[in-house]
Order: C-alpha cells, then sequence, then structure tokens
C-alpha cells in the first residue's frame, strides 16, 4: 500500500490518498479471511451463503424456526435471494419448510437433525479457521479492530 500512496502523491499532490490505503488494506484483508474461511465451508460442501442460513438456524436452538423473511433480514438479503438458498439446503436434507401454525400462508425454516449436526461440526472448524486466521492478533488487538472497524459501521 506504501507505494500505492507514494505514486499517487507524485502524480496528483493535490490529493490525500490516505483513505485509498485504509480501504485498500480493508479490502485486501477482508479477502484474506473470506478466502480462509470459504476453504472451510467446501470441506463441507456449501458456501458461504448455504453456510449463514445453516449457521443462523442452529444459533436459534433445537427445533426452532424462523421464516424466510427473518432469515433474509438477519443476513441482510433479499427474499428471493432467500428462496434459492433454501432449495438447494431443502434438496440436501438439511433444512425443512413447515407450516406456519399462526399463519396458513406463511413458511418456517428448521434444521434437520443432519443440519443441525453438521452445524454443529461447522462451527467449531470455523471457529478453529478464524482463530488461525487471527492468530498473529493479541485479543486486545482483536478488540480493538472490532471498536475501529465498528466505527465506519456508523458513519452515513
Amino acid at each position: 500500500m506504501d507505494s500505492i500512496l507514494v505514486q499517487w502523491r507524485r502524480e496528483r499532490p493535490d490529493i490525500d490518498p490516505a483513505p485509498m490505503a485504509v480501504c485498500g488494506q480493508i479490502w485486501r484483508t477482508g479477502e484474506i479471511l473470506r478466502q480462509g474461511v470459504l476453504a472451510n465451508w467446501s470441506d463441507y460442501g456449501l458456501d458461504l451463503a448455504g453456510s449463514d442460513v445453516i449457521l443462523t438456524l442452529r444459533r436459534q436452538g433445537r427445533g426452532k424456526t424462523l421464516s424466510p423473511s427473518d432469515l433474509a433480514k438477519d443476513m441482510m438479503l433479499s427474499t428471493s435471494a432467500m428462496t434459492n438458498r433454501l432449495d438447494r439446503l431443502e434438496k440436501r436434507g438439511l433444512i425443512k419448510r413447515t407450516s406456519d401454525p399462526n399463519d396458513r400462508r406463511g413458511l418456517r425454516i428448521v434444521l434437520t437433525d443432519e443440519g443441525f449436526e453438521l452445524a454443529d461440526e461447522m462451527v467449531v472448524t470455523h471457529i478453529a479457521t478464524e482463530e488461525k486466521l487471527l492468530s498473529a492478533l493479541t485479543d486486545e488487538e482483536r478488540k480493538q479492530i472490532r471498536d475501529l472497524l465498528s466505527k465506519i459501521e456508523k458513519v452515513p
């Protein structure tokens, strides 16, 4: 990133390219983290999307359900994007769609026993993968990064 800053400062001394370095480092690091996590998920035959659904349902508790719209909202997706994910996971036998007892037009999504067991295994390897990716950081540095990045989320 430093060489990029030097080049921009040489070519455009009228602007400060420092934001490029910060954003560029975040994007590069994010891609390294994403690739590490994706490699773990691929061992389960799942992509990031499917894994997200499985783990979102798992953290609700055994037998607990969410509506497709609740899942989509939790994962910041459109409901149409959620439908495709659910179709693939249902075909694999990892989730089941059930009728909503409070709304006959509604659906509820629940992990099957196979999906629940898979999620329990996945979360262990997921945490181990992320721990390895973050191993160069102390606990205090990890907290500091979270605190700093959370400030960006608050920018309008």
